[in-house]
């Protein structure tokens, strides 16, 4: 039996082969036709897939640069061999334009410190307005002085403070020692009485003399600084003024020719720019002044009048004040005097 089966085996194996040897070539080829068909099905099918990917990128890159119009920016097209897209920031004259701004501000702030340093060292020459410098000199000048001034009235208004403290701690010891005292009660109210009204009258005094302190560092630290604040913006524009002014000197020493005469013109244009500058900036300041010595003129004219004042006011009323407690004391000591006899006269 099992020879019988390997046998049937081998028998159905050669019909097999025999059957697809004898199927025709034409069979075969439209075999070949269907399977080509299905796999350009799915060729087209990727293709169209890869098509609608392909449209997508395309409208978001449209709507990119539709967006980036706004912004100013520039899309340089994809090339064919499907290179990279380069974008072009619309802000690069910006940057330039910064970067100018940064060189011409280098190039002024060089030709000022040498400026500035030649006229330290005695070598360079500069511009000297024989008008306004003078008063600006003893506007300085002045300033020191009054701010010197200010600070010895804070430290007298300081002094008068404690000075009330003390006079008001003594009445008050004063005043204790006249009920403990019936012998010297007149002689202790005296006293006190007389330290109560010191005290009070440099209270007076010390608000007087704070009040002119306050007005004096307004004129000082205020009015006065607002000048020189000025004056310093007038010293700058004086040192840039004279840089380019020594530099159009220079040129203009130099020999001229193609390439000198450029330099030459602008050079001039430069300085025309810088001397406008400079006398708007000389001018303000000379009317600034004048106003300013007008105020402080006024200013100081009130203020030291009301500190005069209240100096003469603290000691009239001191004086007049003690004046009458001599009197009563005296008044006061006689009739004691006379009414209580020394114990060794009793005896």
């Amino acid at each position: 039996m099992m020879e019988a089966s390997e046998e049937n085996g081998d028998v159905a194996a050669a019909s097999n082969t025999t059957e697809e040897e004898e199927t025709p070539p034409e069979d075969r080829r439209h075999d070949d036709v269907d399977l080509k068909e299905t796999n350009s099905n799915s060729n087209h099918t990727g293709e169209d897939a890869a098509d609608s990917s392909t449209t997508a990128a395309a409208a978001e890159v449209a709507m990119e640069t539709d967006e980036s119009k706004d912004k100013e920016v520039t899309v340089v097209p994809q090339k064919p061999n499907g290179g990279p897209v380069v974008i072009e920031a619309g802000n690069k004259n910006l940057a330039s334009e910064k970067l100018e701004r940064v060189r011409k501000w280098s190039i002024s702030k060089y030709k000022c410190t040498r400026q500035a340093l030649a006229e330290r060292m005695g070598r360079g020459s500069r511009t000297v307005d024989l008008d306004l410098e003078p008063r600006l000199e003893l506007l300085r000048d002045d300033r020191q002085r009054y701010d010197h001034m200010t600070k010895l009235a804070q430290t007298l208004a300081s002094q008068f403070a404690q000075f009330s403290v003390t006079q008001k701690a003594m009445a008050d010891a004063f005043t204790e020692l006249s009920f403990k005292t019936k012998n010297l009660h007149v002689e202790f109210d005296m006293n006190a009485e007389a330290q109560k009204f010191l005290s009070k009258s440099t209270e007076t005094l010390q608000s007087a003399i704070n009040a002119f302190t306050s007005d004096m560092n307004t004129l000082v630290n205020k009015t006065i600084e607002d000048t020189m604040i000025n004056a310093k913006q007038y010293e700058a524009a004086r040192i840039e003024y004279d840089a380019y002014r020594v530099d159009l000197e220079e040129l203009n020493m130099g020999p001229r020719d193609a390439i000198t005469l450029p330099k030459l013109e602008q050079a001039q244009k430069t300085f025309q720019g810088q001397r406008e500058r400079y006398e708007k900036v000389r001018d303000d300041l000379s009317v600034k002044v004048k106003l300013l010595e007008e105020n402080r003129v006024k200013v100081l004219h009130n203020q030291l009048w009301l500190l005069h004042s209240a100096v003469a006011a603290h000691c009239l009323s001191c004086h007049s004040f003690l004046e009458k407690n001599m009197q009563q004391a005296v008044e006061h000591l006689n009739v004691a005097s006379a009414d209580a006899p020394s114990w060794l006269e009793e005896s």
